[in-house]
């Protein structure tokens, strides 16, 4: 469910700090560029490595930062979220790293790898049949336990602390002219362009979504977020039944256009990426460069363009699967 009242806004200075909070708690990822996708884009092409992340995505940004603005009661009383995977595992991790009790509520159709890494990093796990109820759930069970709940996206702290994904890219590659962007919910996208745009004005950013969950997109044309009937794609990372109302809020002011591509586009990039750069996304790490791949995000000619790879999270059979 979303949440009934607006979000508080986020600003550059929100960034800024959970730069500081995050500071030798995570790696400061690589950018890295690559001949042969420059050639096929057409742009000097970069990739941010955010595969390379502890867990296997950017999610521990946001979930450190959340954690580190909680009370001493919130922390006491444990947390509880819904997602199907990456945020699982980032706030699994980064509850564990803080002395935190962790519940994570996920979809029965998460992947193995993901249900068993967050397992794994010592979250209980609450199942649910789609990705459709797992927040309402999630939301349900702190009422009744007194966990505090924390938002995969729709929430000021993990949009900062997203945000300074955004900051790395502008301070390591000053000349970058574009920054494209998967999409979910939309905490990723909303912290990043926040950040870009605020630091950089002329940069260009674009968000990419799957035909099969475009709620950012629709939520666009809508004029205001919205709720999907449904979802369908392989990139389960990117699968968000909504888009968060913050997150729209801060898309609208700072995401210069949102483009979709297809499962088909996305399973060609991972093959690229594996075979041409060895570099190892899940589906939704891949969506950035599909849209580039297939044209459907255009950046400012004659500048480097950034190509954020947001996870990598994917188990050997699904990959089998998927690429076979």
């Amino acid at each position: 469910m979303t949440p009934t009242s607006p979000p508080a806004d986020v600003t550059l200075s929100d960034v800024l700090a959970a730069q500081t909070i995050l500071a030798g708690k995570l790696h400061r990822t690589p950018i890295i560029g690559s001949a042969t996708l420059t050639g096929l884009v057409g742009a000097p092409l970069h990739l941010k490595l955010e595969n390379w992340q502890k867990t296997g995505s950017f999610k521990p940004r946001g979930a450190l930062t959340k954690i580190a603005r909680l009370t001493p009661d919130e922390r006491r009383r444990g947390l509880i979220t819904a997602s199907a995977g990456n945020h699982a595992q980032a706030l699994a991790w980064a509850a564990a790293a803080e002395g935190v009790a962790c519940t994570v509520v996920m979809p029965e159709t998460a992947p193995a790898a993901k249900l068993a890494a967050t397992r794994g990093y010592g979250a209980r796990i609450v199942l649910e049949p789609t990705t459709m109820t797992v927040i309402s759930r999630a939301q349900a069970l702190a009422e009744e336990h007194g966990y505090t709940f924390v938002p995969p996206f729709d929430d000021p702290a993990i949009v900062a602390g997203h945000g300074t994904t955004g900051l790395e890219i502008v301070e390591d590659l000053p000349a970058v002219g574009t920054v494209v962007v998967a999409v979910g919910g939309g905490g990723l996208i909303s912290g990043v362009a926040l950040a870009v745009k605020a630091s950089r004005p002329d940069v260009r950013v674009i968000g990419v979504e799957p035909v099969g969950a475009p709620a950012m997109w629709e939520s666009r044309r809508a004029g205001h977020a919205v709720r999907l009937p449904g979802v369908k794609t392989i990139a389960d990372g990117l699968a968000a039944p909504f888009a968060g109302e913050l997150n729209y809020r801060l898309v609208e002011r700072y995401v210069d256009d949102l483009v979709v591509v297809t499962d088909e586009d996305i399973k060609a990039a991972m093959v690229l990426l594996l075979e041409r750069v060895k570099i190892l996304a899940e589906p939704g790490g891949a969506a950035a460069l599909a849209a580039l791949l297939t044209g459907v995000a255009r950046p400012v000619a004659d500048r480097p363009v950034v190509a954020i790879i947001s996870g990598g999270n994917i188990d050997v059979a699904r990959l089998s699967q998927l690429l076979g």
